[in-house]
């Protein structure tokens, strides 16, 4: 691995300690096997402790990872026939947002989601996966179009935030993240949201209002980052792990909370450690969802989603 996270070290630490015992046994004629299976053995059981027992900022990292799937990786992998289209209509064209239409499964559908890069370069070409205001216009065009071809959209959500930079704000920011909120309530095509990565406030809200919400196991979805958590709380960025394990952004948290419908599992360390494992999983829910919201008709899609998102934020007055 490329990077390697803090509470990852004791695990790369054994890995190459293992490695060298083999690499041993092979230039020499000493049998060191017994040694190896032992160590191979303590392995299972600590990669089993830490990656069963990571705890909020952990996932935080995971949910970062530079080399975290990408949406054009699943669109790769899941998808068939993928045409990517580009610009807003009105501006321009934002490669922090792809869209475009593909099939699923020999069924066509709508693919919609955040791009960061994967080098410096990349990166700031698609600016971090931080959308301007024609990223989310787009967006919202092909789910437009979507609507009016009677295809299903899948959207998948993986950033920072909007860019919150001063011509972002010029061109309208705001309103075009609460028109996408305004207009995805009414979509009257199933739609289904997978937060990949991390999912950061508006941002990711934007093509975020679904039937169904799914998450990876490791991914997050919060109003704000933890740094800004921290900041703003405790006027102090650094105490950004405590605010991760206070604000309840984890899969598991967002599930209890009614605000997630499915967690998908990772393979153990992430889902950059078995991209195509990570595929699988996530394709068994995808077509879950596509086959149950299609027995639903249109009136029955905007019921059931008024009624999901009343019951999120629940609550019991004491």
């Amino acid at each position: 691995m490329k990077q390697v996270l803090e509470f990852e070290k004791p695990i790369v630490n054994l890995k190459e300690k293992i490695a060298e015992l083999k690499s041993f046994t092979e230039d020499s004629d000493i049998d060191l096997s017994d040694e190896i299976h032992t160590l191979e053995s303590r392995l299972a059981v600590l990669e089993d402790d830490i990656y069963g027992n990571l705890k909020p900022w952990d996932r935080v990292q995971m949910a970062r990872h530079q080399e975290r799937p990408t949406t054009l990786d699943y669109v790769e992998n899941l998808f068939t026939n993928f045409i990517e289209f580009h610009g807003d209509r009105l501006f321009g064209d934002d490669e922090a947002i792809v869209a475009g239409i593909a099939y699923y499964k020999d069924s066509p559908v709508t693919v919609i989601g955040h791009q960061r890069g994967k080098s410096t370069k990349e990166n700031i070409r698609r600016n971090f996966g931080m959308p301007h205001p024609e990223g989310y216009r787009k967006a919202l065009r092909h789910m437009k179009q979507a609507e009016k071809f009677n295809r299903p959209i899948i959207s998948f959500i993986d950033t920072k935030g909007a860019y919150p930079g001063k011509a972002a704000e010029e061109r309208g920011q705001s309103e075009a993240i609460a028109h996408n909120l305004k207009e995805m309530a009414g979509l009257t095509v199933p739609i289904i949201c997978v937060v990949i990565g991390e999912g950061g406030s508006g941002g990711a809200l934007a093509i975020g209002v679904g039937d169904h919400i799914h998450m990876l196991e490791n991914a997050t979805y919060s109003v704000i980052s933890p740094e800004g958590a921290a900041a703003l709380l405790w006027k102090d960025a650094g105490l950004a792990q405590k605010a991760a394990e206070t604000m309840k952004i984890t899969s598991y948290d967002l599930k209890n909370l009614n605000v997630v419908d499915k967690i998908i599992p990772e393979p153990k360390g992430g889902a950059h450690r078995d991209f195509y494992q990570q595929a699988e999983y996530m394709d068994q829910v995808i077509a879950q969802s596509l086959s149950s919201l299609s027995t639903y008709s249109a009136e029955e899609l905007l019921e059931n989603r008024w009624e999901k998102y009343k019951k999120i934020g629940d609550y019991n007055l004491l």
